[in-house]
């Protein structure tokens, strides 16, 4: 690893430090406005027949398995991602379904569900400890999204962070392989990275909500 490469993964293990204190503090706070900010921008993607990946939620993060109950057109089209070997997948997933640990200690659907194609995916709800107003988001330092989303098939299906607005950063220090993502939601709502084409067909799937 080369000095800057140690610059940066130390300013970045330093930001977990704090971010994951911080974002604990405000979601007493602001979780069930994140939660109804989500339900709002996936009202529209509701009316599409696409599945939406959420996440099995870790100490912390924002637990979106409700939404199956608060939007019933969603019933039956939720994913959860999972550790498979050395990569990440996506499988079908509903409230009640068995789940098993997978590579990295997280429930997720078992091999049997089957693994989701990219173009089955209308949308990504990604947890995060921070993201920037580049769209680069700050995880647990895994790259298991990175990984996922440097196959341009799944770089096409629109990723959203969410997280607590006091967790967006002007700028947060990035690697090479960082990919950025297409927007984030907070309590404040959808919002979209300052650099990005707005003329991006992505842009269509996912609308911020009145």
């Amino acid at each position: 690893m080369t000095a800057p490469e140690q610059d940066t993964a130390a300013r970045k293990a330093a930001l977990r430090r704090r971010f994951r204190i911080l974002r604990r503090q405000l979601l007493a706070d602001c979780e069930a406005s994140v939660i109804r900010q989500v339900e709002g921008v996936l009202v529209r993607q509701a009316a599409g027949g696409a599945r939406v990946g959420i996440y099995w939620p870790l100490e912390g993060e924002i637990d979106l398995r409700p939404l199956a109950g608060l939007l019933p057109p969603l019933d039956g089209r939720l994913a959860l991602p999972a550790i498979d070997a050395d990569r990440m997948v996506y499988r079908p997933w509903q409230p009640g379904d068995s789940l098993s640990c997978d590579a990295s200690g997280i429930p997720a659907p078992p091999p049997a569900a089957g693994n989701l194609q990219a173009a089955e995916l209308g949308v990504l709800l990604v947890p995060a400890l921070a993201v920037d107003r580049r769209g680069i988001r700050l995880g647990y330092g895994g790259g298991w999204y990175d990984r996922l989303r440097g196959n341009p098939d799944w770089r096409r299906v629109p990723a959203l962070a969410v997280l607590p607005a006091g967790c967006v950063l002007e700028e947060l220090p990035g690697d090479p392989w960082d990919v950025p993502f297409d927007g984030w939601i907070s309590e404040q709502g959808l919002e979209r990275p300052q650099l990005q084409d707005r003329t991006d067909d992505r842009d269509t799937i996912v609308t911020k909500p009145a």
